[in-house]
């Protein structure tokens, strides 16, 4: 990552060799896609620190957290397309993070981890994943998504 500064840095766009997506299930609530995203990504961000940026900064020096660098791009499906979008990033070794529908029902991390390990991955009720990876890989995952209006 560069340091320069904004009045110094390129004007010509960033092209990103990776790509950050979210999967949801196209009959989730609005409140539920935006609650499931945000799980979803802290779990890109926590396993793939290359893609966090630098922390923010406003013009009276207070300090925010970073973000990450490049876009999340959402995307919505089907349950059979999620199904597909697991098992194609599975056998890409993608690093992925998965929300079941179980998970609606608990209250802490503890029971989602136990509430996602009590059944086998070909049988996960997904309602959402995120996965980060090499642009075309993603690509290939999300095969029959279309982007989240």
């Amino acid at each position: 990552m560069t340091t320069e500064t904004d009045a110094t840095a390129p004007t010509e766009p960033v092209r990103f060799d990776t790509k950050i997506a979210v999967l949801l299930r196209d009959d989730l609530q609005p409140w539920q896609r935006l609650n499931v995203t945000a799980f979803l990504v802290s779990g890109i961000g926590s396993e793939v620190p290359e893609v966090i940026g630098e922390p923010y900064a406003d013009a009276d020096g207070t300090a925010y957290l970073p973000m990450f660098r490049q876009p999340v791009l959402v995307f919505e499906g089907t349950k059979e397309t999620l199904t597909a979008a697991h098992r194609r990033a599975q056998s890409r070794s993608l690093p992925q993070s998965v929300f079941t529908s179980d998970l609606f029902t608990t209250g802490n991390d503890r029971d989602n981890r136990a509430a996602v390990r009590a059944v086998p991955g070909d049988q996960l009720d997904l309602v959402g994943l995120a996965v980060h990876g090499p642009r075309n890989a993603v690509d290939k995952v999300l095969k029959g998504a279309r982007m989240h209006p």
